[in-house]
This record gives structure tokens, C-alpha cells and sequence, in this order.
């Protein structure tokens, strides 16, 4: 292959990737607006594709169904959120983004009422504490401060946060989310710190 037609394939690939992301966003960015104006359960596919203005034939080259898209969807986020301190070589001793998580869900609390209010708020959590557990074990793994824990132990606590997390969440929303996400980062990681040995050096 010459270095012309290695360059032309590099483009093609980069202009397919860059539509098929579009296109994913649009599907749902869709269904994200369809849920807040009624019930998931009369959501149909051919509602999606109209709103999205995508073909049936392309929807169904992504994804199986509507729910196979939402999760789909929520996958791709909670995966972003939870690498975004490693990804970005943060130096606070954070071990997840609480502050910008919780902000998110505020600015989009009619979304998450709806996809309460739908049933797949317990499956998006689900989904969301297997995802959150390995990004907060890594940045157990690059802090300093978590050195104290050993590697044995580390997927295990890391799996145990993840879950508290989710709580404070759940918790937070039911309260009406009165305390700032800047309160709620605070607090998270005085509980993920709390009885970590400091690191010997």
C-alpha cells in the first residue's frame, strides 16, 4: 500500500467514524427528548427515526431496539465520566469526577425523572456501578495517597465506593438535590479516604 493510499484510507476512516457519531448522537439526542415528552413504553423506534431524521435501516445497523439504544447511550457516558481524571492526568487526590458528575444530572433532572419514571433508572445504575468501580480503581492505582491500599484489596474497595457513590446519588436526588455537587464531592471523598493508611515512604 503506498503512503497516498494509506492517507485516503486514514481520511475515509476518520469522515465514516465522524458519521456514524453523528449519527449515534442524533438517535440519541432523540430519544433523550422523546423520554421527557412521554412515557418510554410509547416511545416507538419509527418515533426515534423520525425526530433523528435517520433511516430504519440505519438505526438497526447500530442498535437491536430502543432500549438496546439507551443503554447503549448510558454505556458511553458513564465510561467517559468515569476515565475523565485519568484522561485528563488530574493532580487532586479525586478519585471520581462528583462535582461535574452531580452537576450533570442537576442540569438534566428532567431526563433523569423520566428514565426513573420509565423503570431504567435501576439498569442504568447497575450498568453505571460495574463501569464506575474500574475507573476509581485506577485512579486508586496512580494516586499516591492510594498506595496504602494494596492491589489485592483495590478492586474490591474500588467496587464498595462505586456503590456509595451510587447512593449519595440516589439519596442526594430524593432530597431534592439541596446540596451543592461541590458539597457532594467533598463528602464523597472524605469517605473514600477515611482509614486509608498514608503511604509509607
Amino acid at each position: 500500500m503506498s503512503d497516498n493510499e494509506r492517507l485516503h484510507l486514514v481520511a475515509s476512516t476518520k469522515k465514516t467514524d465522524a458519521r456514524v457519531r453523528r449519527t449515534r448522537d442524533a438517535l440519541g439526542d432523540a430519544l433523550v427528548a422523546l423520554m421527557q415528552e412521554k412515557p418510554f413504553d410509547t416511545i416507538t423506534v419509527q418515533d426515534v427515526l423520525d425526530r433523528a431524521k435517520v433511516g430504519r435501516s440505519t438505526f438497526y445497523s447500530h442498535y437491536s431496539d430502543k432500549d438496546d439504544l439507551l443503554m447503549s447511550d448510558a454505556e458511553e457516558f458513564f465510561e467517559l465520566i468515569a476515565t475523565a481524571l485519568s484522561t485528563q492526568g488530574d493532580k487532586s487526590d479525586r478519585v471520581f469526577p462528583v462535582q461535574e458528575f452531580f452537576a450533570h444530572i442537576s442540569e438534566a433532572k428532567q431526563f433523569v425523572e423520566a428514565l426513573m419514571s420509565s423503570g431504567k433508572f435501576h439498569d442504568n445504575m447497575e450498568l453505571a456501578h460495574g463501569m464506575f468501580a474500574r475507573g476509581i480503581e485506577q485512579r486508586l492505582s496512580e494516586l499516591p495517597r492510594g498506595q496504602g491500599i494494596s492491589a489485592s484489596e483495590r478492586p474490591a474497595i474500588a467496587f464498595a465506593h462505586a456503590g456509595t457513590l451510587l447512593s449519595l446519588l440516589t439519596w442526594w436526588i430524593d432530597r431534592g438535590m439541596k446540596e451543592t455537587p461541590a458539597e457532594m464531592d467533598r463528602l464523597f471523598h472524605r469517605m473514600v479516604w477515611q482509614g486509608v493508611a498514608p503511604r509509607i515512604t
